[in-house]
Parts: C-alpha cells; sequence; structure tokens
C-alpha cells in the first residue's frame, strides 16, 4: 500500500487520506493489476456488507463486488489499462449477504513515481434511493390527476398520509364558524390552510385579514387589533378602525398567537366568547362576527403550565386543531412539492423546465429543510433563475445546498478522490471559522498537513480570519 502514489495525496501520508476518505459517504476502493483489492473505505464495507479485515492474501475485486460488468470487456480494470477513465457508469452489485444494490462508477489511475500505471481507484455510489425518486417523479404526471380529490386542497399539496388525514378534514373545518389553532414549524403553511379555510367557507367573500403577532409591542399590537379613538395617546389625531373591525363578518388570522400579551388576550377571549371589542382609549363595547383563526409554531400547553398563555382562551381557541408536519417528516411529498413548484415558477418566469436531474434529486432528497416548504420554494426559485435549459442541474442550486450534499455525502458524484478531499477540507475550515487547528482536528489530521493540502489545491483563505 506505501508503494501507491494515490492521486489525492502523497505517498507519506496515506493514513491521512484514510482517515478523510473514512468520513466520505461514497464507497472508495483501491486494486492492483492483478484485481487484489488493497484499500476498502468505511462506506464500501457498509456498501458490500463486508465486516472483515483485508485478508494477508487480499481480495480479488470481482469477488468482493460482484459486479454485473465484471468478466466482460467493460471491467473498469481493464479499461484503465486500455488508458480508459469510467464516469457515472451505472450497473449493479451483489452485496455479501445477496442483495442487488444499483450504484454509480468512477475511476481514476494509480500511478507511481514514475507515472506506471500500478493500479486503479474506484468510487462507487448507491443510486437505489435516487432510481426510487426518479421513478417516483415520472408518476407525477399520473398524480397530478388524481389531486383534485386525493392530494391536495386549495393549490396546496400532499400525499403522505398526515396530509391526507388534514385534507380530508379541512371541508369541514371551513363550512364550521369554530376558532381553530393551526400549529407546526416555521415556513410549513399555516397561512396557506388558514386562508383556505377562510376561502372555502361561508365567509369567503368577506375579507380575510391578516396580524402578525411575533414582532408587535402590546400597545402597537392591540391599536392594529382594535384601532383607536381620537385623543387616546398622543399622535392619536383622529379616530381610526382596527383589523378587528374590518374583518367584520370574515375571518381574522393571528399569526404567531403565543406572544400576544396576557393583556391583550383577555381581549381576544371576550371577542371569541361575546363577539365584543372596545377600541383602545373607548369605554364603548362594539360588536363584531369574525371567525378568529391562531397559528403558533410553539407548544401553548407548554406555555399555559409556564403562566404566559391564558388556559381559558387555550381551549377556547383550539377547539379545531391542526397540526402541520415539517417537510422531513413528510419526504415522500417532496416530488409533488417540486412539480408544484416547478408549474408555478415556469408560469412566473415563462420557462420551460421540466424535470430535476438525478444528483440535484439526490440533494434535495437528503435536506432536512429547516425552513420547511417555503425553503424548499426559496431553493426551487434560486434553481430556476440559474437554470437556462429543460434540466435543473445540481449546480443550480444554491450553494449552502450543495456544500451540505457533499458534507453529508450525496449529493454530486464525484469525479474522482481528488475533488471529494477537496470538498472534504473547504467544509471543515467553513465549519469552524477557518481556524486551520480546529478543520484539521475535525478532519484527523495535523496542522501541518492541513496548511500543505490547503496550498496543494489552492484553497483560497486571503480574504479569510485564518488562526494558525
Amino acid at each position: 500500500m506505501s508503494s501507491m502514489d494515490l492521486p489525492l495525496i502523497s505517498l507519506s501520508h496515506f493514513r491521512d487520506a484514510e482517515i478523510i476518505l473514512d468520513c466520505i459517504s461514497d464507497g472508495v476502493m483501491t486494486i492492483d493489476l492483478e484485481k487484489r483489492v488493497t484499500f476498502l473505505n468505511r462506506a464500501m464495507r457498509t456498501l458490500l456488507g463486508f465486516t472483515g479485515e483485508l485478508p494477508s492474501q487480499f481480495f480479488v475485486c470481482d469477488v468482493l463486488v460482484q459486479s454485473t460488468i465484471c468478466d466482460t470487456n467493460d471491467c473498469v480494470l481493464e479499461r484503465a489499462i486500455r488508458g480508459e477513465r469510467v464516469s457515472h457508469l451505472e450497473t449493479s452489485i451483489r452485496r455479501q449477504d445477496g442483495q442487488i444494490i444499483p450504484v454509480s462508477i468512477n475511476t481514476d489511475f494509480l500511478k507511481d513515481q514514475d507515472g506506471q500505471l500500478i493500479g486503479l481507484v474506484e468510487v462507487i455510489r448507491d443510486i437505489s434511493s435516487s432510481r426510487q425518486l426518479s421513478a417516483k417523479l415520472v408518476e407525477v404526471s399520473e398524480l397530478k390527476h388524481r389531486l383534485a380529490d386525493q392530494v391536495n386542497f386549495d393549490n396546496m399539496v400532499g400525499e403522505c398520509r398526515g396530509m391526507r388525514e388534514i385534507f380530508t378534514k379541512l371541508p369541514a373545518i371551513a363550512a364550521s364558524d369554530t376558532s381553530t389553532l393551526i400549529t407546526g414549524e416555521s415556513g410549513t403553511g399555516k397561512e396557506l390552510i388558514a386562508y383556505a379555510l377562510h376561502a372555502n367557507s361561508l365567509r369567503k367573500s368577506a375579507p380575510f385579514v391578516v396580524i402578525d403577532c411575533s414582532t408587535s409591542e402590546e400597545q402597537v399590537l392591540e391599536d392594529a387589533l382594535f384601532g383607536h379613538v381620537k385623543g387616546a395617546f398622543l399622535g392619536a389625531h383622529a379616530d381610526k378602525i382596527g383589523q378587528v373591525e374590518r374583518a367584520n363578518h370574515g375571518t381574522i388570522f393571528l399569526d404567531e398567537v403565543a406572544n400576544i400579551s396576557l393583556t391583550t388576550q383577555v381581549k381576544v377571549l371576550r371577542i371569541l366568547e361575546k363577539g365584543e371589542f372596545e377600541r383602545v382609549g373607548s369605554g364603548e363595547l362594539q360588536k363584531v362576527d369574525v371567525r378568529i383563526i391562531g397559528a403558533t409554531k410553539q407548544d401553548l400547553s407548554v406555555a399555559v403550565k409556564m403562566g404566559t398563555f391564558r388556559e381559558d382562551l387555550f381551549y377556547r381557541i383550539r377547539v379545531l386543531p391542526i397540526d402541520l408536519p415539517p417537510l422531513r417528516k413528510r419526504m415522500e411529498d417532496l416530488p409533488l412539492l417540486v412539480h408544484h413548484c416547478i408549474g408555478k415558477f415556469n408560469d412566473k418566469m415563462n420557462k420551460a423546465v421540466q424535470q430535476l436531474s438525478a444528483e440535484c434529486l439526490e440533494a434535495l432528497l437528503l435536506y432536512e429543510y429547516p425552513g420547511n416548504i417555503r425553503e424548499l420554494q426559496n431553493i426551487i426559485e434560486h434553481a430556476f433563475v440559474c437554470c437556462d435549459g429543460a434540466v435543473i442541474r445540481f449546480d443550480h442550486l444554491p450553494i449552502e445546498i450543495q456544500r451540505y450534499s457533499l458534507l453529508h455525502g450525496d449529493g454530486r458524484s464525484a469525479d474522482n478522490l481528488k475533488s471529494l478531499e477537496r470538498e472534504a477540507i473547504f467544509q471543515a475550515l467553513s465549519q469552524t471559522g477557518w481556524r486551520c487547528t480546529e478543520a484539521a482536528k475535525k478532519l484527523g489530521i495535523g496542522r501541518s498537513t492541513l496548511w500543505r493540502k490547503m496550498k496543494q489545491y489552492e484553497i483560497d483563505n486571503k480574504s479569510k480570519d485564518v488562526s494558525l
């Protein structure tokens, strides 16, 4: 092994490379000209189902991998001997337990210091999940014909069990006049649900008014909700109608209702129970007929226990609760959501995008979406702006999505091990604020080794605050 000059590391630092390669989710394997396996990284062992140590006589690669291209003219080693590199070759392998897995293979040459070919390095990726996702996207054209009665409600799509259950009960909730509490993380579509309830109710011809309760101080929020009379406070030169009064006979949506002060909560409760309110600075009760829909990303039951939210208002506003799942827990809906976004942005930008590349799909499937559906829409919109053809590629995605995918292993098929190591180093530096000591520790290599590799790969850190 020490006699090999890998394309991405020097001979004296092969151990450093092994540590880094074990952090990569693609399978990496090296073989000599006799087809003997000389190295397997951790991901390759997992992919092949191989748990033991390499025997002293080594494995023959076609015995270990058992690919459909073994013993044929497509053998990657024989192609290397003919001077051919393999890029994105799709085939299948048989694991040690007999399971057949579709894979994509990339290869590069191993040469000695005199430039003579001494072996081959293979990068093998499991593409079973991306094939499944691609197949699922092909079904979208059929699925869209079932959207009207099965997987949508008022321009919202979803096929997972949780969303189907929500869509099933939304018509009944919309037809009622009962207060509703919508919970879910930011970006899950709480306001869309609220508007859909209004648009499908008997109040649909009246106003739908949105109040963001997360940023306003108590006095400002009360003025926005209830309005004021002339002279109520400094600057109140005339009477003002509040949003509650403006929403009469319609629906008022209180976004982030958990942020309302206890004093204002009492006034909201009076609207719910008696249909009454007072303008700020007035002692005169006014009647109002509104439906209140609240929404929050917080757990209101916890807020009740902490005393920051009234228990009576909690039970009054959540008569019909709706809990929206985060996108990471409904990833089977990703194809439908992507299809929906493609149609939306094609119309908006007058483009004719048809699909995403396999690498792009893998990256989107891997990502966890802390911003949920709103973030997915922003990602697709970014890709649309960058895309000038019919297919959105990996490099059209926002850079943070590309980096996340590379860091976690499934975003882009590596052309060779050099690009993989360079990306691993860049990610470690970015995560540690370009502090080389911490980055080296994260990679499991020495600081001097990291500095040498930064120079080797021309990783530009001149504009960063680097601490050596």
